[in-house]
């Protein structure tokens, strides 16, 4: 490792404590590695708009920052040991390469404001595309409801029978799910765009940065104006943003639920594709629905990375160290939440229902409901009526058929009347 910045003459660096102090920083900066190349090329042009840095200085330093992207992606560069963090390795390079033009990148500059503009950055494309996937399971959820409207399939409170639904009720719910899942990914992101660069370590610097100028270079939608807000946003938004996957995530728990149930022995509603299914290791006789348990088990880890940056969050304002541990809960709650939802849209479209088991699972007690609202129609008092539908519930599905219960469920939004139009409609008002 390159001496640090930050070090004083004569004074030993305890190579223990040198550990505790990086913690995971050169693993983690890996994911926003391209992040903070992008941010400081930002920074090295607003840099040469006030006069720090000459042109000839400008080229030779976005020259080499685009020489590292590509050499970071390709992996002739590695980010390891041999650096304190992402930020160090990359004046490292520009100074081995450049001198004392490379030196010159981080004025203006804090650690803190680069590991805040580049994980700022990556919050905005895993935001991006949290709404992009939930977009893509409504679509596909949308598209069934339409297709299978008509499909009986039994309605559960409390995993009890309960009245007739259909399959297209069952995915209108999901559709509408994921509509809003995409609606706060979105409204999230426009809460993060802002660009923190240029606030150093949350009190400025004592130089006319050109932060009209990054914010533009950076594809930001607004500057973040206060330095110390820039402080006080840091975990702020990391949890904003782990709550919005956590919306999606959420619902891809009660999801996965229903599939595990649903393609259980005993309901057997639902036939996965083999490959969402593994075999036992011990039991030849059955396949594992392993694929939606671990969907199942997603939120736990998004949950758990919420849960670590609103502990980090008793601080007074300003900087504190305390919120480098932020970067490892974002990066493990996103990694797991987007890999499951990633999963989720093309499972969705390809599983089958089991039409037969469907409808043996519909039994008589399940039309009590509609037995009681009719005689309420008629002008018995609901609560007689429920008394006496109660009373004759295993005779209550004689002369009935699951497509008439449907067909006179007309409430909004209930079978005989989905409102698929208007789902439909804002499906495409995300776009």
């Amino acid at each position: 490792m390159s001496d640090l910045l930050w070090q004083k003459p004569g004074v030993a660096v305890d190579a223990g404590i040198q550990a505790f102090l990086a913690g995971d920083d050169v693993l983690l900066d890996r994911a926003f590695f391209l992040h903070d190349i992008k941010a400081s090329t930002a920074h090295a042009e607003g840099l040469q708009r006030i006069g720090i840095l000459t042109a000839e200085e400008l080229g030779g330093l976005k020259r080499e920052l685009a020489d590292l992207v590509d050499d970071f992606s390709s992996g002739a560069f590695v980010l390891d040991e041999r650096f304190e963090d992402g930020h160090s390795a990359i004046e490292a390079r520009l100074t081995e390469r450049l001198g004392d033009a490379g030196r010159k990148i981080h004025t203006g500059r804090s650690r803190n404001d680069q590991v805040l503009v580049a994980t700022r950055l990556w919050l905005k494309e895993k935001l991006a595309r949290v709404a992009q996937l939930s977009r893509e399971i409504a679509k596909v959820a949308l598209d069934r409801a339409v297709a299978e409207k008509d499909l009986p399939i039994p309605g559960y409170t409390h995993i009890q029978r309960a009245v007739v639904s259909s399959a297209g009720m069952w995915w209108a719910g999901w559709a509408e799910a994921f509509i809003d899942d995409a609606v706060r990914a979105a409204d999230t992101l426009a809460l993060v765009d802002c660009n923190p660069l240029g606030t150093a370590a949350g009190y400025g610097v004592n130089l006319r940065l050109d932060r009209e100028h990054t914010t533009r270079a950076l594809g930001f939608a607004r500057m973040q104006v206060s330095p110390v807000y820039a402080q006080l946003s840091r975990g702020k938004f990391e949890l904003a943003a782990l709550e919005a996957l956590g919306s999606a995530t959420l619902d891809l728990r009660r999801l996965a639920w229903d599939l595990s149930l649903f393609t259980s022995a005993e309901f057997g509603f639902v036939a996965l594709p083999a490959q969402y299914t593994t075999g036992s290791s011990i039991m030849p006789n059955k396949r594992n629905p392993d694929v939606i348990e671990l969907m199942r088990a997603t939120h736990a880890s998004v949950a758990a990375a919420r849960t670590e940056i609103e502990q980090l969050l008793s601080l007074p304002s300003g900087y504190h160290r305390d919120l480098q541990a932020s970067k490892g809960a974002i990066y493990h709650g996103f990694g797991r939440g987007l890999a499951a939802l990633e999963l989720l849209p093309a499972l969705l479209a390809n599983l089958d229902w089991r039409e037969d088991r469907l409808r043996a699972a519909i039994d008589s007690g399940m039309y009590a409901t509609d037995v009681a609202v009719e005689a309420a129609i008629a002008g018995v008092p609901f609560r007689e009526a429920y008394k006496a539908a109660a009373a004759a519930a295993d005779s209550a599905g004689q002369g009935r058929t699951p497509e008439g219960s449907l067909a006179a469920r007309t409430s909004p939004g209930a079978p005989a009347d989905l409102r698929l139009d208007a789902l439909r409609a804002r499906w495409e008002a995300l776009a």
